[in-house]
């Protein structure tokens, strides 16, 4: 369907950017009635900002296609982050340039006083967070009385910030017959209050498909150890060829990873909260124009940033809520193309990770890490399917090859071709049990090893609990000992996850556990034994010294703790002399005292 009639000079402007048809959203705003409040819900990635900028158009323009001069401004958006205020600024410039419009962006971290003297030479929209804009309003360095549409975008994001002190100021400074236009993911409570209290009756606009989070996202739980975040998220890199984004929980976190990506070769950016706005805007435009193919971020870039082109997003620390995940998934899978969002789950979160994708609705298949051998695979077939190699030659460097073949023979000549292009990839990273990361002859990439997903929300079950550690009887087990028992206070409680971290495996590696005197004996599965031991060299000096036992612990090791033995039934005429002891009664006192008693 293509776009119905706009004025002229938008007309050529969204020509000029390829835009044929609206997308879902855009259809239904443009369809909506002229001059009327909105209350929209969409998905990220969707062509809102186009959308609104199109829908306030016929309260800007008065008959003509050019707007008046600029002077006290016409539309004011208000958006919660500097990055996406900034994103939506250069929406609105080049919708507008044709028709002479002048957008002024008012931002927290850049010079008030440029953003000042800009608002007094006059702009058709100012596009700005709610602190910067209140800021200038309590200056009175920005004149609200010829206002005659306000856009909330990511207004549920603005009260989670806690922005609505700084929203109601504003809003309350505004004209009260001006047009009130309300995006938000959810419209939660807090945002059905804001509307009612600020709209005049808004029409409801929902394009989001509650059945499917989004359809454009395929995600994908990857298994690893505690151990292997880096690794597992270099070899994921280097597996899913597109422009990426890593989230971290913490600031620090994000320092550190970048860190280690530009280390082993990757063109990184960081991108978190302690960084000046230059920076953070110089971060953002490396992405955009291809210098940077990885940006590493905490969650300020969640929201509202349109980076063309993410194709993977890799969730290094699980998201905190579902609402979390799905915005920073949202930044790949946009206008139409495809993107991944992988979740890098340790054995211990497994649960949690399962909930999260539960209460979103997402389903979610689960594998390992991508091994090396898988990488330096896809390396060879990315080789020999070179677009270099398929390019005809010009005439200078056919006679050069020539040359270079007669004096080195083209087996030479190959061979530095590989060396040289195998310099451009960052080496992959060798994992302990990796497996096959993607399946690449399925049509749509799944990790190898996959059992299907679990679609808990739509059985309305709630996830399992993992079995119990050592529930692999079938498999053959090896016997190890350590050099404390219970004289050291040994207890399965805090040796199980020592064990586990020393000799990097998990629970379902780790079979009985029988502790003694002055020692404690456990099972290790045979196919997890060699790797367990190497990873015990490596590690070095330790808080307790583990080695091979010779068999199965001698008679005399008793269980304790919670893999101890059960005790036999009471009827068993095997029980022991001090079960059949009876109980002391703490109500009837010492014997002593009930004899006093009775005197």
């Amino acid at each position: 369907m293509p776009f119905p009639t706009l004025t002229a000079a938008l007309a050529r402007a969204l020509d000029a950017r390829g835009y044929a048809e609206p997308t879902a959203v855009q259809a239904e705003i443009l369809a909506a009635q002229p001059g009327r409040d909105l209350l929209v819900s969409a998905q990220t990635g969707s062509g809102k900002t186009v959308g609104y900028g199109l829908a306030f158009a016929d309260t800007l323009f008065t008959g003509s296609e050019h707007l008046p001069p600029a002077g006290p401004p016409l539309a004011l958006i208000i958006a919660p982050t500097r990055e996406l205020a900034q994103q939506v600024h250069s929406e609105l410039t080049w919708l507008y340039s044709d028709a002479g419009g002048r957008v002024v962006a008012c931002v927290g971290g850049m010079d008030a006083r440029s953003e000042a003297r800009a608002l007094a030479r006059g702009a058709h929209i100012v596009v700005g967070t709610p602190g910067r804009l209140k800021d200038h309003l309590e200056r009175r360095q920005l004149d609200p009385s010829g206002l005659r549409v306000v856009v909330l975008d990511e207004a549920d994001e603005m009260l989670d910030l806690g922005f609505r002190d700084e929203l109601e100021f504003i809003l309350d400074a505004t004209p009260a017959e001006r047009r009130t236009l309300l995006f938000s993911a959810t419209i939660a409570r807090d945002i059905a209050m804001l509307a009612r209290r600020f709209q005049r009756d808004a029409l409801r606009i929902d394009t989001v498909d509650r059945s499917q989070p989004h359809q454009d996202i395929e995600y994908r739980g990857m298994r690893i150890d505690p151990n292997m975040v880096e690794a597992a998220t270099v070899n994921t890199l280097r597996l899913v060829d597109a422009p990426a984004i890593i989230f971290c929980a913490r600031r620090d976190g994000v320092r550190v990873m970048a860190d280690a990506l530009i280390a082993r070769g990757f063109t990184a950016v960081a991108l978190s909260g302690e960084l000046s706005q230059q920076e953070r805007n110089n971060a953002l435009q490396a992405v955009r124009d291809g210098r940077a193919r990885v940006c590493v971020a905490t969650d300020v870039a969640a929201r509202g940033l349109d980076l063309p082109d993410v194709g993977l997003v890799i969730h290094a620390d699980l998201p905190t809520n579902k609402e979390t995940l799905l915005h920073r998934s949202g930044r790949t899978g946009r206008a139409g193309r495809k993107g991944i969002s992988v979740l890098m789950v340790p054995h211990s979160r497994r649960r949690r990770a399962e909930q999260l994708l539960a209460s979103a609705g997402i389903t979610a298949r689960w594998g390992t890490a991508p091994s090396a051998e898988d990488i330096r695979a896809q390396d060879r077939d990315r080789l020999l399917d070179d677009p270099l190699l398929a390019l005809p030659p010009a005439d200078e460097d056919a006679a050069l090859a020539y040359q270079l073949a007669e004096r080195y023979g083209a087996e030479a000549i190959a061979a530095a071709f590989i060396r040289l292009r195998r310099q451009s990839f960052p080496a992959p990273m060798e994992i302990a049990g990796a497996r096959a990361g993607f399946d690449e002859a399925s049509s749509a990439p799944v990790f190898a090893g996959d059992r299907g997903p679990r679609d808990y929300a739509a059985r309305g079950e709630r996830p399992r609990e993992r079995p119990a550690p050592f529930q692999a009887d079938d498999q053959p087990m090896m016997w190890f000992r350590t050099s404390v028992g219970r004289k050291n206070k040994a207890d399965p409680k805090w040796l199980l996850p020592l064990i586990c971290r020393l000799g990097d495996v998990t629970k379902k590696d780790v079979g009985a556990i029988r502790i003694a005197e002055h020692e404690t004996r456990f099972q290790i599965t045979e196919a997890a034994s060699a790797g367990f031991l190497t990873a015990l060299r490596d590690a070095g000096e330790n808080e307790i010294r583990i080695e091979a036992a010779d068999g199965p612990p001698p008679e005399g090791f008793r269980p304790r703790g919670d893999f101890a033995r059960p005790r036999p039934p009471r009827g068993d005429s095997e029980r022991p002399d001090y079960a059949r002891k009876p109980r002391f009664n703490p109500q009837a006192g010492p014997r002593s005292l009930r004899s006093r008693s009775k005197g």
